[in-house]
């Protein structure tokens, strides 16, 4: 059965999320956003692209900093709203120059940095 991205489960804003895993290793890089259009766009072109919300706009990962994520499946929850983009990130997934997003952890009730930016 072909897949239709409209038969998602999107929120009021006209989005779902969109978690980002690195397909070899299984590490979580992010969590960003899509409408309908970007995942359309996502799994035409291979190349992972997001809805932002503060910019109002598409933007495809990595085509002004060079760290792409290359597509290698997309997949849905059973609810139908969430995604989970198994990726081959180049480089650095997150804006502050770490692997992940997901650099800091709560240990013992205290915050710490557990990656620190690539260099």
């Amino acid at each position: 059965m072909p897949f239709d991205e409209n038969s998602l489960n999107y929120n009021d804003q006209g989005l779902i999320p969109a978690i980002a895993q690195d397909a070899n290793t299984g590490e979580v890089l992010m969590l960003a956003w899509m409408n309908a259009q970007a995942v359309r766009r996502t799994l035409d072109s291979g190349k992972v692209t997001y809805w932002s919300r503060s910019r109002q706009s598409f933007w495809v990962k990595g085509e002004n900093s060079g760290h792409v994520q290359e597509l290698v499946e997309l997949r849905y929850d059973c609810d139908r709203d969430c995604l989970l983009a198994l990726v081959r990130q180049t480089g650095p997934a997150c804006h502050t120059n770490r692997r992940s997003c997901f650099y800091t952890a709560v240990r013992g009730g205290e915050e710490v940095e557990i990656m620190a930016p690539e260099e």
